[in-house]
């Protein structure tokens, strides 16, 4: 079965989102669920050694709003308020986060998002709530299906 070009052009849209020139992330996004994962740089690590916690906010946050947007199929949405807790510092290898919306009503997506490290184990986790915005997904660049 064909992949949903709705899911497509989310894909699209964030990987020549300008902030993805420093990641270089890799994406893939399903009905209520979106995955995201980049490799480790010693650019992303604080003086101390470990990934700085402003990526995985980057990775948890991008996982569910993307998660959220592929239920939202005409508006870009927009992250109202959203939780990070960093368990377990990561230093080298990859990074990869999984986004899935856990309730939605007609005015909000909750969603949450878990990270782990390239042996598998959890690094940090997120929820958040995300709201429909006033921007049509067809005037995003890059979303064009």
């Amino acid at each position: 079965m064909a992949k949903d070009t709705h899911f497509i052009g989310l894909e699209k849209m964030y990987l020549i989102a300008p902030v993805n020139t420093f990641y270089q992330p890799s994406i893939d996004i399903s009905s209520g669920q979106a995955e995201i994962s980049i490799a480790v740089e010693p650019k992303y690590c604080h003086t101390a050694g470990a990934v700085h916690g402003s990526v995985y906010f980057h990775l948890l946050d991008s996982a569910a709003f993307f998660a959220a947007n592929s239920l939202e199929r005409d508006y870009f949405v927009l992250t109202s308020s959203f939780t990070t807790y960093l368990t377990r510092p990561v230093s080298e290898g990859a990074m990869r986060a999984i986004g899935k919306v856990v309730n939605e009503t007609k005015s909000q997506f909750i969603v949450e998002s878990i990270a782990f490290n390239a042996e598998n184990k959890e690094i940090a986790r997120g929820s958040g709530i995300f709201v429909r915005g006033k921007t049509r997904l067809s005037d995003v660049p890059g979303y064009a299906i």
